[in-house]
């Protein structure tokens, strides 16, 4: 079981930065300048998953009648922004996969130093458990920076230095990022179905995949540009960063059981919330288009 566990990181590490890598590769210097350049975007974006989605998680909670661990694991998510698979469902759907893959590493980035006070201070007022203040934020920084901005900045490298490189590069570091995205989702069900079986029926499946669903209208909501873009920073939004909520889960609670399945059975159905969402997107978008905007890629084959 211990080699399966350290198989089952090793490939979600080749997974992150395969997906960031090759989002780097089909980036241009000049499409992601003019991301950062729309301010109104980024602070919706920053408003939206660091404010309005710890906020709504919380409501849920509290309009469900949680219990304790599932009460603190949807909080512990809705805190966390930037998930990696952000990028992934980016070109899933066939969206802005640059503003996709921009505004997942700013949000990690943001997330790192933002969850811990955002967790604590929710958790402390709603009176439920003990806070998430003694994370190392320096550790998370350090993961954001190691696993999701160094591939994209070399990614962005080659495509600005070597573009025929990266050109040729693209498409097999792509498949890398499929076929690991596909052994991330099967290790997620194989290792936790217990967890979540013992959960079916419960409320903790509802609220989770009721948070992924009202992250994606956040997210589409406060945005800017054209739809493409929109849903794009949807499916950013809905799937959330499970790296500092399963580090307070073994720092702030022991790794408590109750917590950890909790935890497994909210990551799980919010993708199953994301997932479908970014494939209709993309088979609608399946046939050739017009709209001339050079950040988006087609569906991935």
């Amino acid at each position: 079981m211990g080699t399966l566990h350290l198989l089952f990181n090793a490939v979600t590490v080749i997974f992150i930065a395969a997906t960031m890598f090759a989002a780097g590769l089909g980036t241009t210097t000049s499409a992601l300048r003019d991301v950062f350049a729309d301010v109104p975007l980024l602070l919706l974006a920053l408003l939206g998953n660091l404010v309005v989605l710890p906020l709504l998680g919380w409501g849920i909670g509290a309009l469900l009648g949680l219990p304790t661990a599932a009460f603190i694991a949807l909080i512990l998510v809705a805190s966390s922004p930037g998930g990696p698979f952000g990028a992934k469902l980016a070109m899933v759907q066939g969206g802005d996969v640059v503003a996709g893959a921009a505004m997942q590493v700013l949000l990690a980035s943001a997330g790192s130093l933002t969850f811990g006070p955002t967790a604590n201070g929710i958790l402390t007022v709603a009176e439920v458990g003990p806070g998430a203040s003694s994370l190392d934020v320096g550790a998370l920084v350090r993961t954001v920076a190691i696993l999701q901005l160094v591939p994209f900045g070399i990614g962005l490298l080659l495509r600005r230095c070597t573009p025929a490189v990266a050109r040729s590069w693209h498409p097999t570091t792509v498949k890398v990022s499929n076929v690991t995205f596909l052994i991330v989702l099967a290790g997620m069900l194989l290792g936790n179905w217990r967890d979540v079986v013992t959960l079916l029926g419960s409320l903790t499946l509802l609220a989770g995949f009721t948070l992924a669903i009202a992250a994606f209208a956040v997210g589409t909501l406060l945005s800017t540009g054209p739809v493409m873009r929109r849903t794009t920073m949807g499916s950013v939004a809905a799937v959330r960063n499970a790296g500092p909520a399963l580090a307070a889960v073994g720092i702030a609670f022991g790794n408590e059981p109750a917590l950890l399945g909790a935890l497994a059975a909210v990551l799980l159905t919010g993708l199953a919330a994301a997932i479908p969402i970014a494939a209709i997107l993309g088979l609608r978008r399946s046939k050739p288009r017009t709209d001339g905007n050079s950040g988006a890629t087609g569906p991935i084959r």
